[in-house]
C-alpha cells in the first residue's frame, strides 16, 4: 500500500525538488535523499505538475532571480495558487495539461538525475 503523503511531506518534496531549477548547480543527490521514502511515481508527478510549472522560468531567464534557493513559503503560496487557478478554470487547465507536457520534454533531464541518486 502506498504511503499518504501529508500536505507537510509534500510541502517538503515541493521544496526539495525546486532545488533543481535554481542558477547555480545542482546536488541532485542531495534532493534524492530528501524525497527518497516516496513513491518514484508521486516525486515524479509533483515535479512536473506542480513544482516544474511554478519554477521552471527561473532556468530560463537570460537573468535568473533565484540563484541558490526559492523562498519556501512564497514558493508553497505560488503552487497553491497556480493549482487553484488550474481547479477552477477549463481553459487554465487545458493550458496546463500542455505546459506539463513541454515541462516533462524539456526538464526530462532533471527527473534523470534525481531517479538515478534514489536508492533502489
Amino acid at each position: 500500500m502506498e504511503h499518504l503523503i501529508t500536505s507537510k511531506e509534500r510541502s517538503d518534496i515541493r521544496w526539495a525538488l525546486s532545488d533543481a531549477f535554481v542558477d547555480n548547480e545542482v546536488d541532485y543527490a542531495a534532493i534524492a535523499r530528501e524525497i527518497e521514502k516516496f513513491d518514484p511515481e508521486t516525486i515524479e508527478e509533483i515535479l512536473f505538475s506542480e513544482v516544474a510549472p511554478v519554477c521552471h522560468t527561473n532556468l530560463e531567464s537570460t537573468l535568473p532571480a533565484i540563484w541558490s534557493c526559492f523562498n519556501k513559503e512564497e514558493l508553497e503560496s505560488d503552487i497553491k495558487h497556480m493549482l487553484s487557478l488550474r481547479k477552477n478554470s477549463s481553459i487554465r487547465k487545458m493550458f496546463d495539461h500542455l505546459l506539463i507536457k513541454w515541462l516533462r520534454y524539456r526538464y526530462k533531464y532533471i527527473w534523470v538525475e534525481i531517479a538515478n541518486n534514489l536508492k533502489k
